[in-house]
């Protein structure tokens, strides 16, 4: 089994953006690059945004869900969890 090593992670923080949040992963995964990750941080949103998450299937869609701290804060959660370097 190959390991998926991609060379750019793509970090989409939201907060509160359900609605919109499957727009910015749906135009990541519309590139004709095919060489990414997607790193997605619920920072602690309280509206459907975990549900539109759950229903990406890509692997190369990662969602972290955590309390509410910050645009700062979720930004930098998903530079930690990035594989690319």
């Amino acid at each position: 089994m190959q390991v998926f090593e991609p060379t750019v992670s793509v970090i989409i923080p939201t907060y509160q953006r359900g609605h919109i949040v499957s727009q910015a992963i749906n135009s990541v995964l519309a590139q004709t690059y095919k060489d990414y990750e997607i790193i997605v941080i619920n920072d602690g949103s309280q509206d459907n945004t975990p549900q539109v998450l759950a229903e990406f299937s890509d692997r190369r869609i990662t969602a972290i869900h955590q309390a509410n701290q910050g645009l700062s804060v979720a930004r930098n959660a998903g530079i930690r969890s990035a594989r690319a370097c």
